[in-house]
């Protein structure tokens, strides 16, 4: 799956590393849903870890179209809530909890 934090490039994530990050998505979830600012840096910072430790960088001239697009790591609780509601998955939506 590639996945883009905007500002930062894209990253391949293979499939032996979805269900972490769904798991990280889920605690995200419940984060932005407490509405607790502090839970929620600390819950998408390491969803953010987490596609950059086990994504590998695709060149930066790489025109692959992102299955995932993430805000950067300044990104508000507000914008994250907004992302979450849009399709109520989460932010990785398809993939098995």
């Amino acid at each position: 799956m590639i996945m883009r934090v905007m500002g930062e490039g894209q990253f391949e994530v293979g499939d032996d590393h979805l269900n972490l990050l769904n798991e990280l998505d889920a605690e995200l979830v419940t984060a932005v849903d407490s509405g607790n600012e502090e839970l929620f840096r600390h819950a998408y910072a390491k969803l953010l870890a987490a596609v950059k430790q086990y994504g590998t960088p695709l060149p930066l001239d790489s025109l692959e179209p992102s299955e995932l697009i993430l805000p950067n790591a300044e990104a508000t609780i507000d914008e994250v809530r907004e992302l979450l509601m849009a399709d109520g998955e989460g932010v990785i939506p398809g993939f098995p909890e």
